[in-house]
């Protein structure tokens, strides 16, 4: 048996159960059968796993193998995030569309950021500089409104020894190289970051200033500050989604993410037809 493998022996709608696992660890991503369906370890007793799967589990059977990555499920960080739609494990739709039709077919993969498009790349650092998480290497102008700061990753703290010039390049290309402690990283404009691991910051802002909604009778009687928290609670069907688009669509914000989770279909559809249409008046 290879270093990273298992062998299934139980299945149970989405959740698998492997066993004989060599070298898969707790949160580590696998891929199973020979679709190479995308899953996560969510558990682990001696050489047994449990597995989730994030993909359609029918036709599996006992018997097929489970082949450990060695990494742990990551999102791509990068420019051409914004103006997107993902799934929950980061696949673009828009672009699954484009390659199998409207229906996803198990175990497609394609880049959750565009490999062949090229953004104008501007360095704010020079060989010799200090750098250390956070640190801005470039900026990416990525909309109109929106400057892209590209950052020096969280595991990445050492001296530039090279930065390229201003430009147009891809994400996957080479833009900056840092001697850290451990040896010579190459940066990108991109980089992976596991889904469970917290980011670093640098300090954290006390929420001061009320973020607008567009709804009068929130905003004088229920404020929210912008960098705040707020809840929708209520029964089926009482409006707290129609209210939660609202705030999507008319909010004073520079940037919505919409997540849908466990939203009825008729409303994700909803938001996928009505918000690409929004015209924004800041642009």
């Amino acid at each position: 048996m290879a270093e990273r493998e298992g062998i299934v022996y139980r299945i149970n709608g989405p959740v698998i159960e492997a066993n004989q696992v060599t070298g898969i660890f707790m949160g580590d991503m696998v891929e199973v059968g020979e679709e190479r369906l995308i899953g996560e370890t969510i558990g682990l007793d001696g050489d047994t796993a449990v597995i989730q799967v994030y993909e359609d589990t029918s036709g599996l059977r006992p018997g097929i193998k489970v082949y450990g990555t060695g990494l742990p499920l990551a999102a791509e960080l990068g420019p051409g995030l914004i103006a997107n739609t993902y799934d929950g494990i980061q696949r673009p739709l828009r672009d699954i569309q484009d390659k199998v039709g409207n229906f996803i077919t198990r175990g497609v993969r394609v880049p959750a950021l565009d490999r062949e498009k090229k953004w104008h790349f501007v360095p704010k650092v020079k060989v010799g500089d200090k750098v250390k998480a956070n640190s801005v290497l470039g900026t990416v102008q990525e909309t109109v409104l929106i400057e892209h700061r590209i950052i020096v990753p969280p595991d990445v703290e050492g001296e530039i020894v090279f930065i390229i010039g201003e430009g147009d390049y891809t994400v996957e290309e080479i833009i900056a190289k840092v001697k850290t402690a451990t040896g010579e990283r190459d940066l990108q404009m991109f980089h992976r970051w596991p889904v469970r691991q917290k980011r670093s910051l640098l300090n954290r802002l006390n929420p001061s200033i009320p973020l607008v909604t567009g709804q009068r009778t929130l905003d004088f009687l229920f404020p929210i500050a912008k960098g705040g928290v707020a809840a929708i609670p209520g029964g089926f069907g009482t409006g707290k989604t129609v209210l939660q688009h609202s705030f999507a669509k008319w909010c004073d914000a520079d940037i919505i993410v919409y997540i849908g989770c466990g939203e009825r279909g008729n409303e994700m559809t909803q938001v996928l037809e009505e918000f690409p249409e929004l015209v924004d008046p800041k642009s």
